[in-house]
């Protein structure tokens, strides 16, 4: 980055007296003006939203929102910022960010090796992302991008999540959401939360009330799941009727 240009940051830790040191530290570097800061990844989301920040400092272990899922939501923004990684040490993570030339500060922050990260910032490159994403754990939030925002939604909230053209369509009981996330995908990341009952859709263990047999359009008789929260039915597929038949049994 340009030492001419006059960078926005955001500084996102769960802990005060960590951001207060990095916050002491920007101060004696010219060019940088701190624009807000988060207690973890999810409010750092909305702080970007506000602010269009040049660059990120992320925490890699926070609560609600872990740095690396938050990197991942970031990717979605119009613009993504640079980020750089703050953690105390962890070797495997570490080791990690190295491989792939990942940005990162190890805590205690110097302030010798803090003007490096920023000079040599950058966004994210979507393979350096996918090669540390196994660091995180499962992500608690779907990334929803609309209108030139990250709209944030609780993988809890999720009612079914069903394959539609090139997108998935997520349902809440509220609304639908479009992701570019594929069921296949999906499905591997969240197969203990989710049950696959047709080939197109997956529904939330949670939110099935049960099942009984209809008749469809074309006359025929149907398996459908009744979901909590809104009075649409899943069709179940035949090869897939005894899961919901173990969950009832």
């Amino acid at each position: 980055m340009s030492n001419d240009t006059v960078l926005d940051i955001l500084i996102a830790d769960d802990e005060a007296p960590a951001r207060n040191r990095l916050r002491e530290l920007l101060a004696d570097i010219p060019n940088l003006r701190i624009v807000g800061e988060a207690k973890n990844g999810k409010e750092l989301l909305e702080r970007v939203n506000e602010t269009q920040a040049a660059l990120v400092f992320l925490d890699i272990r926070m609560p609600v929102m872990d740095g690396i899922e938050a990197a991942a939501h970031l990717q979605k923004t119009t613009t993504p910022p640079a980020i750089i990684f703050t953690t105390a040490f962890d070797g495997y993570a570490l080791q990690a960010f190295d491989m792939n030339a990942v940005d990162y500060l190890l805590k205690p922050i110097r302030l010798e090796r803090l003007q490096t990260a920023i000079n040599k910032a950058h966004a994210l490159r979507p393979a350096q992302l996918a090669a540390i994403k196994p660091l995180q754990p499962r992500r608690v939030f779907f990334s929803v991008h609309e209108r030139g925002r990250v709209i944030l939604v609780p993988v809890a909230d999720v009612i079914y999540l069903r394959a539609e053209l090139k997108y998935t369509t997520l349902r809440t009981p509220e609304r639908e959401y479009l992701i570019e996330d594929s069921l296949t995908s999906l499905e591997q990341e969240f197969g203990e939360l989710f049950l696959r009952l047709h080939r197109n859709c997956l529904v939330a263990q949670n939110n099935i009330l049960g099942y009984e047999k209809r008749m469809a359009d074309d006359g025929e008789h149907q398996w459908v799941a009744l979901l909590k929260g809104i009075p649409e039915v899943v069709t179940v597929s035949r090869r897939q009727l005894h899961v919901l038949k173990g969950l009832s049994g």
